[in-house]
């Protein structure tokens, strides 16, 4: 792997912007097919925001087999991953990382990490493979401009030198975790090359909400409970499974990928969250189980009676709420009380303040125009020398290993179709 300052001054066949997983799977696709490729990154190491994933642990793709099921979860742009998904989908992810002596875990919801629950051994594995296939890498590498004439990329302009290729990639993915050079950069290339840009906005983000009580609930995380969101006192979205508090609101798998649609509604009236702690039991099922054990703890003190119903952070809380001192004793809870902790049981309410923002969202919505990039080549119908791939483009799917797919797919394609074109070229 070549990291020296000096960049040999012939005509690569494809230079990629953008070293993050889309960028990294599309040089070695690109070098695979014997393209000669050089890969431009503004850090000091490729990969820096897929350490972050998954916790660390990189959840590598989803166990969702059929590629219509999948491409639900992108919304009305899932149809545009058509093409990508069936030419390098999830079956054929999880083969490339086992070809590459990388085993895979799968977990609940479908979710498939490395078998070693380390993201960096997922950077390690893309390393190795840039080495052996050739590709240059440039580190500590920012590009100043891109140049253009008409409807082609002349070159890249960076402060000491000049990239000169054939084709070129912008995988430079797109503003979540700005503290991992992700700025948007590859949306003014775009831009400047006559794309259409939807505005990026935060995407799978934690939700801040306006109770200032939650900050006792910092840490709480939150099991096989389902949360709704409201407007009007309409119901907008219900998910179930995990979620967890924060020290300004909630977090987790539920609220990240509802808060798309949170940020959405915020832009009319107030939306709010409701919580229910125990959706296997309806209300009259609840009601009786606390009956119940207020009659068989009639003698104990309802702060204790009620940790075999919920976390025991949770109980001041709801006493609070419900205006119940904690140390009433069982046998002296009135109907009325009972009836606020069963509501509350159901329907803990949370009014929502803010999304957090591209600090500590998870990826970007929107981003590329969709209509302006060929989804059999991710070729630009723009400017006939370029592709895209990766988060830069307006795919944003939930939690779940869906965004990272949609990474290696996309840097698969764009990667195997800028070779195959420059390498046509050069017969």
């Amino acid at each position: 792997m070549n990291k020296s300052k000096k960049v040999n001054s012939e005509i690569y066949d494809l230079a990629v912007i953008g070293a993050g997983p889309a960028g990294m799977m599309a040089a070695f696709r690109a070098a695979e097919l014997g393209a000669r490729v050089v890969l431009l990154e503004k850090n000091h190491m490729p990969g820096i925001k897929l350490l972050m994933t998954g916790k660390e642990r990189c959840n590598i793709t989803n166990a969702e087999a059929d590629v219509k099921r999948f491409a639900e979860h992108f919304g009305r742009n899932g149809k545009f991953l058509f093409s990508a998904l069936y030419h390098f989908g999830m079956q054929e992810t999880v083969h490339f990382f086992h070809r590459n002596q990388l085993q895979t875990i799968t977990e609940r919801g479908g979710r498939i990490f490395p078998e070693t629950n380390k993201s960096r051994d997922v950077q390690e594995l893309f390393l190795n493979l840039l080495k052996k296939y050739k590709v240059t890498l440039l580190t500590h590498c920012s590009v100043k401009s891109i140049s253009a004439s008409e409807d082609k990329i002349d070159e890249i302009l960076l402060p000491d030198r000049e990239i000169k290729a054939t084709n070129y990639i912008i995988s430079t993915g797109g503003l979540s975790y700005p503290r991992t050079g992700s700025t948007g950069e590859g949306y003014r290339w775009a831009e400047q090359l006559g794309h259409t840009i939807v505005p990026p906005e935060p995407a799978l983000t934690p939700v801040m909400v306006k109770e200032k009580w939650v900050r006792a609930l910092e840490g709480l995380s939150l099991k096989n409970v389902s949360i709704s969101v409201y407007q009007k006192n309409r119901k907008k979205d219900e998910r179930f499974g995990e979620a967890l508090f924060t020290a300004h609101g909630m977090s987790g798998p539920i609220i990240l990928d509802m808060s798309k649609l949170i940020g959405k509604l915020r832009a009319g009236d107030q939306t709010n969250l409701s919580i229910d702690f125990k959706p296997a039991l309806d209300f009259a099922a609840l009601d009786r189980r606390i009956l119940r054990d207020l009659e068989k703890m009639k003698n104990r003190a309802i702060k204790n009676i009620l940790t075999h119903l919920l976390p025991a952070k949770l109980i001041p809380v709801f006493l609070q709420l419900a205006a119940i001192e904690p140390d009433k004793k069982g046998n002296s809870i009135s109907k009325d009380e009972r009836k606020k902790l069963r509501s509350l049981l159901k329907q803990f309410p949370l009014t929502v303040k803010e999304l957090q923002g591209f600090d500590k969202a998870i990826i970007t919505t929107g981003g590329v125009a969709l209509k302006e990039v060929d989804p059999k080549t991710m070729s630009s119908r723009i400017i006939n020398n370029l592709f895209f791939a990766g988060e830069v483009l307006d795919l944003d799917g939930p939690t779940g290993g869906f965004n990272l797919q949609v990474c290696w797919s996309t840097g698969y394609l764009a990667g195997e179709s800028a070779a195959l074109k420059a390498l046509k070229s050069a017969r």
